[in-house]
């Protein structure tokens, strides 16, 4: 049976080779990418296009269209309609 001496050693070779082996890898990944943007003329936003994330206008606040005239309460018209508003013409509540 080996001795924790001899496995510790066993195993920083095997790290330094595991760290050789992936530098080595890693090179050729890059060659073949480099490769590939050079023979399709690829340009940044071709290989990583910009994210997308929520808009600009996104969460934006929006004018309100409505108001209730008796306390001035005022609604964009976007989601559930306010109680005061509710089966009523909008028309006369518009701003």
């Amino acid at each position: 049976m080996p001795t924790l001496k001899e496995i510790d050693a066993q195993l920083a070779a095997l790290q330094q080779q595991r760290e050789e082996v992936r530098r080595n890898e890693l090179k050729t990944a890059v060659d073949q990418v480099r490769k590939l943007v050079t023979d399709y003329g690829l340009t940044e936003q071709d290989v990583f296009p910009p994210a997308r994330g929520r808009s600009a206008s996104a969460g934006s606040k929006v004018a309100p269209k409505y108001r209730d005239p008796a306390t001035g309460a005022t609604w964009t018209g976007r989601g559930k309609a306010p109680k005061w508003i509710e089966g009523q013409d909008r028309d006369k509540f518009a701003i």
